[in-house]
């Protein structure tokens, strides 16, 4: 019998979270279901049949112990983690940067990259410690990590930030064989991005969820760093 393997998703009710834990669960993965909006999750859970090997954890990222909570499930249902799908984000509304209320900067800030890291360090200390040890760490970056859009200084910002935490995370987690790989996605469709692209070509969201369960699914000594992967005629190198 295949070992069990643990995965946990933030941003699970919808979009490319929801894609993505259907994917995983679709291929034998228990996943922790984890969102805001457990109507959403329950959703998700539902719609993968997969029975008790979907967890649904409704869910805050931005709150310390909303985090403990989410890890401490997963461990005491699951035993284990193998990976972390840090998938949660949000945008802010396009305006020039000196017109972004400050307020809405740090809702950025802290969803997009606190509540990533405060993820990646319950990730960690899980995965050192259980037996085997290791796992992977897969972040959801942006194609904004290399090119902005304009008027998008909050997202730009910290999808530029994530790509210092997967490089991070994959320098100190190698004597743990724990990897950290960075997935920019472009164009997918899905409510996210739907309000971004302006009519800019689209590309089915399975196609990102497939390219995660890619990087899920490689043994712990192979590794993809980064990945962009994106509607082919949407503009993007040079934007245009």
């Amino acid at each position: 019998m295949a070992a069990k393997r643990v995965a946990i998703v933030t941003g699970a009710g919808s979009g490319i979270g929801k894609a993505a834990s259907l994917a995983l669960l679709k291929d034998g993965y228990h996943v922790g279901l984890v969102g805001r909006r457990k109507d959403m999750l329950e959703k998700t859970a539902v719609e993968s049949a997969a029975g008790d090997r979907a967890l649904v954890l409704a869910a805050d990222i931005t709150r310390d112990a909303d985090v403990e909570r989410v890890f401490s499930e997963v461990k005491d249902r699951f035993g284990r983690l193998d990976v972390l799908f840090n998938n949660a984000g949000m945008g802010a509304p396009a305006m020039p940067m000196e017109d972004l209320p400050i307020e809405k900067f740090r809702e950025v800030v802290n969803i997009n990259l606190v509540a990533m890291f405060m993820c990646a360090q319950h990730a960690i200390r899980l995965m050192k410690a259980q037996d085997p040890k290791g796992g992977r760490i897969i972040n959801n970056g942006s194609l904004s990590a290399h090119a902005p859009r304009p008027m998008s200084v909050a997202y730009t910002a910290t999808k530029h930030a994530v790509t210092g935490l997967t490089k991070s995370i994959s320098l100190d987690g190698r004597k743990d064989d724990i990897t950290a790989s960075q997935i920019d996605i472009g164009n997918a469709r899905t409510e996210l991005a739907a309000g971004m692209t302006n009519g800019e070509p689209m590309m089915n969201v399975q196609h990102a969820a497939d390219a995660v369960l890619h990087v899920a699914n490689l043994p712990l000594d192979v590794n993809v760093q980064f990945m962009s992967i994106m509607a082919t005629k949407m503009p993007f190198v040079g934007r245009g």
